[in-house]
């Protein structure tokens, strides 16, 4: 899109503001960024036949160990049949253990093995090592920008549980 010096919130010949053209930018390069912070994973993940939906499970389970299979559910948003399916092949790959909740026998409570846990920080590494480059560049008041702009884009009505969930310590998930 071409904006005229002249008339710089005017549209364009295809009906885009110079705003709205930032916002299509951002959103783009949101898609850019994503398909790289994932191909690393994706790769380490492709030589154990697994897909990002068990990196999620990965992911949660050791950032939460004990984290109920409904509480999993509720943060990944998928349907109960593909979390079995992911749970079932972490768990029979050793990767995963699931016990029966000591306070209610009905609950699931998910942990990574030390299989798990090695793939988890294989899995996180180059995210961590990126996001860091990222941040670094970006300079300083960045950490705090990236964090707000997240947060936003996060559900109004998901937002205080997501906030909270990630800024606990590691004993209190």
């Amino acid at each position: 899109m071409v904006v005229s010096a002249k008339h710089p919130g005017k549209p364009s010949a295809d009906g885009l503001s110079a705003a709205g053209d930032r916002l299509a930018e951002a959103i783009e390069l949101l898609f850019f960024a994503y398909r790289d912070f994932i191909s690393d994973p994706d790769k380490l993940l492709a030589e154990y036949d697994f897909g990002r939906a068990h990196h999620r499970v990965v992911h949660f389970v050791g950032r939460n160990p004990g984290i109920t299979v409904a509480e999993l559910l509720n943060i990944l948003r998928i349907t109960k049949q593909s979390l079995a399916r992911v749970l079932k092949q972490l768990i029979e790959r050793g990767f995963v253990v699931q016990e029966t909740g000591k306070q209610d026998r009905r609950q699931r409570l998910l942990y990574l093995t030390a299989s798990g846990r090695e793939l988890e920080e294989r899995l996180a590494a180059p995210q961590r090592a990126r996001v860091a480059a990222a941040l670094e560049n970006a300079g300083p008041g960045a950490e705090e920008a990236w964090r707000e702009v997240l947060l936003g884009l996060v559900n109004d009505e998901d937002r205080t549980e997501v906030e909270h969930r990630i800024t606990r310590a590691p004993e209190q998930r």
